[in-house]
């Protein structure tokens, strides 16, 4: 089940800019918000006190005191993974820090995925004809990785090289004998949510990967998976990883191999093929 402290950060990019300040205030240090007032909590984030009952809400929250208990509940789970200022001064405590961030990252990942959901998803890529897989930006390195892997192991895969004009060409010749995995951190892509909108047309499943489960583009796919993502760079407003996003792929090429283990064969004789290229 999701706790608040991933659901803050799942939803982040997508808050409002007063949200956005009371949900970096609270994940800076939740500890602390248990013990203080509304009031105390909306100078923090310098914010009115009617922006943290909105922040609440918006969070699908009864109201303040219920934030609190469910701090008070993840706090005494574990501490909280975000990743902090790493220190200048001494690179085992930073590459520490990176761990302890990449692996919270990681757990979020994995440990919400429903079974039932997953083997749906598992069945869907395996009785697929064709799999497609999109992406773009900074996202695209991970639909590259899945393409490489499915074929690896004898699912058809192809992917648009991050060109989306590309991909709507791609999907115009699929049917639904085929899937479409759509990969995007934010879940807000308008040219992947126009593929989706193109793949449903031409009666595909599609599977999306966001980080955000009320994203257009998790809203949109029939099947829909998240990822945890814990780390900001460049902006306070922008976070992105593709560690979770690799992890779900990684996660996925494993599960077929277990679910047919003659997938091992495939990949063996893909390394035969390839040796010639090592040294």
């Amino acid at each position: 089940m999701e706790n608040i402290i991933d659901k803050i950060y799942a939803q982040m990019s997508s808050m409002s800019t007063s949200d956005q300040k009371v949900g970096r205030t609270i994940l800076k240090n939740p500890a602390v918000v248990i013990n203080i007032t509304i009031s105390q909590l909306a100078k923090r984030a310098n914010v009115s006190d009617a922006s943290i009952t909105r922040f609440c809400r918006n969070l699908s929250l009864s109201g303040f005191h219920e934030l609190k208990i469910l701090l008070a509940q993840c706090i005494g789970q574990k501490e909280s993974e975000s990743l902090k200022k790493l220190p200048k001064d001494d690179m085992q405590a930073a590459l520490g820090e990176i761990e302890k961030n990449k692996v919270g990252e990681i757990h979020a990942t994995l440990s919400q995925i429903p079974t039932e959901k997953l083997e749906k998803i598992l069945s869907i890529i395996e009785a697929s004809r064709v799999i497609q897989i999109s992406a773009e930006g900074d996202t695209y390195p991970v639909a590259a990785d899945a393409v490489y892997k499915f074929n690896q192991i004898g699912l058809l895969s192809f992917a648009s090289g991050g060109n989306v004009e590309t991909a709507d060409a791609q999907t115009m010749n699929l049917g639904r004998k085929d899937c479409l995995i759509v990969i995007s951190n934010s879940g807000e892509s308008a040219a992947l949510l126009k593929e989706i909108k193109l793949a449903h047309k031409n009666k595909l499943k599609v599977i999306s990967i966001t980080n955000n489960p009320a994203s257009p583009i998790a809203l949109a796919s029939d099947y829909h998976l998240k990822t945890g993502v814990r780390q900001a760079i460049l902006q306070n407003q922008y976070y992105f990883s593709r560690v979770a996003a690799f992890t779900i792929i990684e996660a996925l090429f494993l599960l077929l191999i277990k679910r047919n283990e003659k997938r091992i064969e495939n990949i063996k004789q893909h390394e035969k093929i390839v040796s010639s290229q090592k040294i």
